[in-house]
């Protein structure tokens, strides 16, 4: 069954990449808005194109459950993902 434009989830623009660990798959995104634990988000760039729900995430190796605007956090990424993508929440 092919989804119509009212099915599609709203995305809302979050944050941007500042950082990826390639050795550990840890993102560091610099958020311009909330994100929590259990928050679905999307992660587009030029090369980067896929959703996943955010398990955990860290500020300074402390985990946290919820950030906001103006601070950045550690986070496990699924795939590679580079400098400048763009983060968004996925608003169901």
């Amino acid at each position: 069954m092919n989804e119509t434009p009212q099915d599609m989830p709203e995305m809302v623009k979050i944050g941007k990449i500042a950082h990826f660990f390639t050795n550990i798959d840890v993102a560091v995104i610099e958020l311009s808005d909330e994100l929590a634990v259990g928050d679905e988000i999307a992660i587009r760039g030029e090369t980067s194109n896929f959703n996943q729900v955010v398990d955990s995430m860290e500020i300074d190796r402390v985990k946290i459950e919820k950030a906001g605007q103006g601070q950045s956090i550690g986070l496990k990424v699924k795939e590679r993902v580079r400098k400048n993508d763009d983060v968004f929440k996925v608003v169901k």
